[in-house]
């Protein structure tokens, strides 16, 4: 999952979106063979879906999004590290499919977690599209994108954490990059355990709302391929993060 500026590098950040063959556009480089399949997933700087989809569609389950657009702020480095490594830390991600909480591990990724909270906290992430979802090989939904397009971020990049003996089963969050050290705003949820490179931090575990995410997986992507917008046009109507 890498975009042009984070994701796995399966593309899955900004950068052009890439996707399984025939797709539109890889999100982050990720080059994973599975089931004899090249898969390119998440990546930062990923490469964008060459036509976004609706915003909605009929899902059961989802409703139209909240009124409102991504602010896009940008941001001339990674912010200081200004949360405490050793609280606990949870983030409600209120989609127009259900709420998702995620518990942030601070311990085991303090750059990625002061990240995300300093970004919840501009409302960043607030009304962005969850460009992403690839359904073969690979089990993940990609948000984080204000331009919804796979080749967005905030402007700064930081460096990869957690990653020595890293897996992805069912409930993982972690980082969408375009290569080492690449992360910005991308991440992915996963819905369904996963095998991908140890190349993407995880940070966070889904402790309320995976049927919501597998929901969303459930109704497949927009155009019907095994990597693409979502057809449920999932869109985050506010993050939220706190210190528990």
């Amino acid at each position: 999952m890498s975009t042009d500026s984070q994701a796995p590098h399966v593309d899955v950040q900004p950068a052009r979106t890439r996707r399984l063959r025939p797709p539109r556009r890889a999100l982050w480089r990720l080059g994973l063979a599975t089931a004899g399949v090249s898969i390119a997933v998440l990546a930062a700087g990923y490469d964008a879906l060459a036509a976004p989809a609706p915003l909605h569609q009929a899902v059961a389950g989802c409703s139209a999004p909240a009124d409102g657009q991504p602010n896009g702020k940008q941001f001339p480095g990674e912010p200081p590290l200004s949360i405490d490594p050793g609280a606990g830390y949870s983030a409600t991600l209120q989609t127009n499919c259900g709420p998702i909480t995620v518990s942030l591990d601070a311990a085991a990724a303090p750059h990625t977690v002061n990240s995300f909270v300093f970004l919840a906290g501009q409302q960043y992430f607030d009304h962005t599209r969850c460009h992403r979802l690839t359904t073969q090989g690979i089990f993940v939904l990609q948000c984080g994108d204000p331009t919804g397009s796979g080749k967005g971020g905030p402007g700064y990049r930081f460096q990869d954490e957690n990653l020595a003996g890293a897996v992805y089963p069912a409930g993982t969050v972690a980082m969408a990059n375009s290569g080492p050290n690449t992360n910005g705003s991308q991440f992915f949820l996963v819905y369904k355990d996963t095998q991908l490179p140890a190349n993407y931090t995880p940070f966070g575990r889904i402790t309320a709302g995976l049927d919501v995410l597998q929901n969303i997986a459930g109704a497949g992507t927009a155009d019907g391929s095994p990597d693409g917008a979502p057809a449920a046009g999932v869109v985050l109507d506010s993050v939220a993060a706190e210190q528990n």
